[in-house]
């Protein structure tokens, strides 16, 4: 009899008929009788102090029901890891569209209305929208009380708007200095970016009788909203029931709890069920978007092209809060130094308030930044070198085992064999046409950890139902688990339905981040289905009186083949009152410890006269594990080259010298369409080495990581023009070129 696969087959969405039928539930579909919609007044300027506030003609329109502000929350602040924001402004606003107050109304129209009646003094105060000018001594001081906050990363001896500094280092790196030939130093420059998720932020609060309330949101992290939002209101988290919903796409945007905790107060003040829903425009203006940064790179070497030692110091533009960091500081930024041997090395962070909107999580959080900075360096080095881009690369690499920049062994990193397969599937070294360039560049990413629970039960039908709390947030995390759950137990995917379960029905799960889903979340279902395979042998066999070595699963049953005997799934859960139940439980926070590896190459055409980019072609190659689902494995990647490309050439998130967004819909915002995907190409090189079931490894990320550096790259090799400032538009190139 042919055995049953899932692994390794290319196998649709679990969820994907209910997503393109109508029937996904995500929070906006979420109503409830006698429900009140939440509409926030937002600060007009970028810094100032609250002299009187007034509610009285709002308050009096018809229809609402309650308005709250930041006295109503006695200084209550909310955060992931810094606890350094107001669930609404208390007293002073530090960006221009801080929530100011909250109107709760038998409508959105009404909400709306009253709004406009609501009537804020300010006293203006100096701004600061420059990182680098915030970190003056003459800089007006936007937080004076943060050595008080708490969630800080190290103790604050000297309030100022540096709030994390950070430092990472391997060897010494001004020895490394003196010991080198050449020394190359440049600074790059990257705007912030918005995720530009489809479904903006939605959430709904119901409080019941018992104390408990009952919440749908879009989040990918149920645990994490429940401890953020208890926290800041001194409720236990467990009293907060999160109701599983799917989210249209997060990309790291969906993981904050400001929005609940303001509608949880609303509820409570109100006695009734209430909804929040944020435009696009409020998405933009106020949402927490990628770090822009200034980044400075120092690398010396040899004359022979070995690296020695590299400097690079990051100016991370917090904006306003730095609550929206999981960490307090971006996982990414320390990475920079890439898979490369560099005996001497020093990375240092620092984050900087200033009077914009606060920034967060994005997709390689400060994986971007980083690595169009010191993938951009590696061209300049090669070229002062006389070396080709690629060459000097490949004598610098780590290989399996070697000690990484900051001083971690890396037991896998197979990333001069994924360079040398880019460069053949792109033909890089090929002849090409007056003004084509090609730019290559790499990125190592090394898989994040986590915790999740999850069960698979087979009922006395012999159905088989896998369970979990995880949130879908788009990339199949269910679909996945479901093939890994039809692998152990043969059976085909679409006899295996799936259970989203709520906060109540499980212990903990630190939800879908850092393309971790596959590793912690797929790493408990296979611990599931491996329990229920188990116990189904266990109880077989002692109904067929044999041992379990001698049964084989097959088809939604178990068959002893010499005795020629079967039981179905069905008939074993009977025979054990009903029900065969596997629990599994993954826990692991370290990274790694292998790495995925990305190489590409990026090909592009340049107009001299205009200085318009055109992508033409993106080739990647991927060094990473056993890969499970052929068809969402390629989607990844594909996602997320694109992904790259946009922040490469188009996007920004640009801001006025008065910190107001200028681009507050997705007209102005530009991001990729489908007219500018250029021709995609991968490679796989798969290695059976990664610390996910099967030994697969994460792709969520790294894909778009290099592309920004990898285009860069190719512009300068077409036409001569080096853009060290993000994106690289039309104008920046063409004055490069006129002043090449």
């Amino acid at each position: 009899m042919a055995e049953i696969r899932s692994v390794g087959i290319p196998s649709p969405r679990v969820e994907g008929e209910q997503k393109v039928g109508g029937q996904a539930i995500y929070a906006v579909d979420v109503v409830m009788p006698d429900m009140l919609w939440v509409k926030v007044l937002r600060s007009p300027i970028a810094h100032g102090r609250i002299k009187k506030i007034d509610l009285s003609r709002a308050i009096a329109v018809s229809g609402v029901k309650s308005i709250i502000t930041g006295e109503d929350f006695g200084g209550a602040k909310i955060g992931k890891k810094i606890i350094d924001m107001p669930l609404l402004a208390d007293g002073i606003v530090r960006y221009i569209g801080e929530k100011v107050a909250a109107v709760a109304a038998e409508s959105e129209a009404i909400a709306e209305a009253a709004l406009e009646l609501i009537e804020v003094e300010y006293e203006e105060l100096p701004i600061v929208t420059e990182a680098h000018q915030a970190m003056q001594p003459s800089a007006p001081l936007l937080h004076p009380n943060v050595a008080e906050y708490k969630g800080l990363l190290h103790k604050i001896e000297t309030p100022s708007n540096v709030f994390v500094h950070l430092t990472w280092k391997k060897g010494e790196v001004e020895e490394g200095f003196r010991q080198s030939d050449v020394i190359v130093e440049n600074t790059y420059t990257v705007p912030a970016v918005h995720q530009a998720y489809i479904e903006p932020h939605s959430c709904l609060v119901k409080l019941n009788a018992d104390g408990t309330a009952e919440v749908w949101t879009s989040t990918k992290s149920p645990f994490n909203l429940r401890e953020q939002v208890g926290n800041a209101l001194q409720v236990p988290p467990a009293s907060l029931i999160v109701h599983p919903c799917y989210v249209g796409g997060d990309f790291g945007g969906k993981g904050d709890a400001n929005e609940v905790a303001l509608c949880y107060a609303l509820a409570k003040k109100t006695g009734r069920p209430v909804k929040l829903l944020m435009d696009y425009t409020e998405e933009l203006s106020a949402g927490n978007p990628r770090h822009g940064a200034v980044v400075k790179v120092k690398t010396g070497v040899k004359k022979n092209g070995k690296l020695i030692a590299q400097r690079i110091e990051f100016v991370f533009d917090s904006g306003a809060y730095g609550a929206y960091r999981p960490q307090g500081y971006l996982v990414g930024a320390h990475d920079a130094p890439g898979p490369y041997r560099v005996p001497h090395c020093l990375v240092e962070e620092k984050y900087v308030y200033t009077n914009k909107m606060p920034c967060g999580y994005m997709r390689a959080p400060g994986h971007l930044q980083a690595f169009f900075a010191t993938e951009s360096q590696a061209d300049l080095v090669a070229k002062r070198l006389g070396l080709d881009p690629a060459e000097y690369r490949r004598m610098n690499f780590m290989e399996d085992g070697d000690t990484s920049p900051l001083g971690e062994v890396i037991p896998h990193v197979k990333v001069g064999d994924t360079l040398i397969k880019a460069l053949e599937e792109s033909n890089y070294h090929n002849a090409k046409p007056k003004n084509i360039g090609r730019g290559c560049a790499i990125a190592n990413w090394v898989s994040k950890g986590g915790e999740s629970y999850a069960f698979v039960a087979i009922d006395g039908n012999g159905v088989v139902t896998l369970s979990s709390a995880v949130t879908d947030t788009g990339p199949g995390a269910f679909t996945i688990m479901r093939q890994i759950v039809g692998e152990e137990l043969k059976v085909p995917l679409d006899s295996i339905e799936v259970q989203v379960l709520d906060t109540t029905q499980v212990i903990k799960d630190t939800g879908v981040r850092g393309s971790s889903s596959t590793r912690v979340h797929g790493g408990s279902a296979y611990a599931a289905a491996k329990k229920a395979r188990e116990e189904i042998l266990r109880i077989a066999a002692q109904a067929m009186n044999t041992n379990a070595e001698e049964l084989i699963l097959y088809d939604g049953g178990v068959t002893h083949g010499r005795a020629e005997r079967r039981m179905t799934f069905a008939e074993i859960a009977r025979a054990n009152n009903g029900s065969v139940i596997g629990e599994g439980h993954y826990a692991n926070m370290a990274d790694g410890p292998e790495t995925s590896i990305v190489a590409q190459v990026a090909e592009v055409e340049v107009d001299e006269e205009t200085g318009e980019v055109r992508v033409r072609k993106l080739t990647t190659a991927h060094n990473t594990g056993t890969i499970l689902n052929p068809l969402t494995h390629q989607g990844q990647i594909d996602g997320g080259v694109i992904m790259g490309m946009g922040y490469g050439i188009m996007e920004d998130l640009a801001v006025d010298e008065s910190g107001k967004v200028l681009t507050t819909n997705l007209g102005e915002y530009k991001i990729p369409n489908i007219k500018d995907v250029p021709v995609l190409k991968t490679a796989i090189l798969q290695s059976p080495t990664g610390s996910g079931p099967y030994n697969s490894m994460s792709i969520g990320e790294t894909a778009l990581i290099p592309t920004a550096a990898a285009i860069a790259n190719a512009v300068e090799d077409a036409v001569g023009a080096r853009i060290r400032s993000l994106p690289i538009t039309s104008e920046k190139v063409l004055d490069a070129i006129r002043s090449r």
